[in-house]
């Protein structure tokens, strides 16, 4: 089975800054996608960006393009997401979730951490 955990969140002022981490509990990291997700109150699940464990492609969602970095440690199996520029429509619930190499489907879900960016 595959756990992942993440951690990072808070409370930020628009403009600053977080780093989320997701530490992901595989022995072939490289066989999975990470993709990071958001939910906000009343709006549906969003994709926030991903990053393939075999070759490192990564993808971001028009709306954190330039503000959001996504990078891996394979090492430690652990994906960041660094968040800069934080607007009050970042605020969410994020998720990262781990894709297995042969499934079209993210199977595994951590348990969510709150960002919270104030006005």
């Amino acid at each position: 089975e595959v756990r992942l955990v993440e951690s990072g969140g808070g409370w930020v002022q628009a403009g600053g800054s977080l780093r989320l981490s997701c530490a992901v509990s595989v022995f072939t990291f490289e066989d999975y996608a990470i993709g990071w997700f958001r939910e906000a109150p009343g709006k549906e699940r969003e994709g926030v960006s991903c990053i393939s464990g075999s070759d490192g492609s990564v993808y971001y969602a028009d709306s954190v393009k330039g503000r959001f970095t996504l990078s891996s440690d394979n090492a430690k199996n652990t994906v960041y997401l660094q968040m800069n520029s934080l607007e009050p429509e970042d605020t969410a619930v994020y998720y990262c979730a781990a894709r297995p190499r042969t499934s079209r489907e993210y199977d595994y879900w951590g348990q969510g951490t709150q960002v919270t960016v104030s006005s």
